[in-house]
């Protein structure tokens, strides 16, 4: 079980890649924040059945947090994390410093319209222009053949999608399925902000999307009606708020009234400290 070279400069990382491509090989990239969990486990292993190398970067980006958001406590255990990158033998692991990311004077901004537009959008200003910067950063600086990146991050990947196709970045961008414990709850390295009894109350939001998407199976079922029991089900299960839950295009996330065509549910509600997100396809009727 081979530790993954750890290269830190965008240098290294390019003679790599380069020294693959000579070989006529594939590479595959899984972009993270690190505090590994057994769903980004999944990505690589995903990554692994379409490429020859796979690489993981880890970078705490600080473009994507707000003013008042967890960047100086989200959690940083690289160590832990290249022995679980080890065990599904992962080739490099990229782990770039602030400064090698954005070096002095840095001065860009990718800005995508449409599909950042409300739920997570609407929360958290800025906070897509931050994930497009980096994303783009990080797929100009590997190139690889195909990137991979979880759907429980649902507006993320239809984000990411959406500024490769306009800016014709050669890549292939896929959404890995998202995993989950055995109660349904979205694995997430913000579940460790949890207590004992806000982690038993969390189970409660997939549930409710379960049982939201069955009802929407019926052709006469009132959208409005079931948006509004599902967020009254969480608060009574003792989440402190919901920001959101909607049902929305899979492929635009323009806002929908039924499921006429594939679509998501998604939601965001907040647990004490904790703002936890997750969504579900929807079948179309």
């Amino acid at each position: 079980m081979a530790t993954p070279l750890i290269l830190r400069s965008v240098r290294d990382l390019r003679a790599m890649v380069a020294r693959w491509r000579q070989a006529g090989e594939r590479v595959a990239l899984v972009p993270t924040m690190g505090a590994l969990h057994d769903g980004h486990l999944s990505l690589v292993r995903q990554a692994q059945t379409l490429a020859d190398h796979v690489v993981v970067s880890i970078f705490v980006n600080p473009k994507q947090f707000g003013p008042k958001e967890d960047f100086g406590s989200y959690p940083r255990q690289e160590q832990a994390d290249a022995a679980k990158l080890a065990s599904v033998q992962c080739d490099v692991l990229f782990a770039p410093s602030v400064d090698e990311m954005y070096p002095a004077g840095f001065a860009t901004n990718i800005s995508v319209s449409g599909v950042t537009e409300g739920l997570c959008g609407a929360a958290r200003p800025g906070h897509f222009d931050g994930v497009a910067t980096v994303v783009t950063k990080l797929l100009l600086q590997c190139l690889p053949d195909v990137a991979i990146f979880g759907e429980k991050d649902y507006q993320q990947l239809a984000t990411i999608r959406r500024f490769v196709r306009d800016l014709d970045i050669p890549v292939e961008i896929l959404g890995g399925p998202t995993l989950r414990e055995q109660d349904g709850l979205a694995l997430s390295s913000r579940n460790a902000y949890l207590s004992t009894e806000e982690r038993s109350i969390a189970a409660a939001l997939p549930a409710m999307l379960k049982t939201l998407i069955a009802k929407l199976a019926d052709k006469n079922a009132d959208l409005a009606t079931l948006i509004t029991d599902g967020k009254a089900a969480l608060l009574k299960a003792g989440f402190s708020s919901v920001e959101y839950l909607e049902l929305r295009d899979a492929e635009t996330l323009a806002p929908l009234n039924r499921p006429d065509r594939p679509a998501r549910i998604l939601v965001a509600a907040r647990l004490g400290k904790t703002r936890l997100i997750d969504n579900m396809p929807v079948d179309q009727i």
